[in-house]
């Protein structure tokens, strides 16, 4: 099994996303949070299991999708690295995954 490693970029992100909806919906808001990290932890047993980034096609990146959320992660030998979490109508550029 890989380990999985969230960048402080992507943790940021998930506390961004929890304040945001946290507004409307405590509630909601950890939902969607629980949701995001039950996803990415199946990247345990099947690492590749996530698309290749369409807007990225030469790179390693790879996607899930959390509906309306996009985790992109690279995996290596050392394990999994979640990069981001990016809401799907953002546009993904490079300086983002940086």
């Amino acid at each position: 099994m890989a380990t999985v490693i969230w960048s402080e970029k992507s943790v940021s992100d998930l506390e961004e996303i929890f304040d945001y909806i946290a507004i409307d919906s405590p509630f909601y808001a950890q939902h969607q949070v629980e949701k995001i990290i039950a996803s990415v932890d199946r990247l345990h047993a099947f690492p590749t299991s996530g698309r290749p980034l369409p807007e990225f096609p030469a790179s390693h990146l790879r996607e899930v999708i959390v509906d309306p959320y996009r985790v992109v992660y690279r995996t290596a030998e050392s394990g999994i690295f979640i990069i981001a979490v990016i809401h799907g109508k953002r546009l993904l550029r490079e300086e983002i995954l940086a």
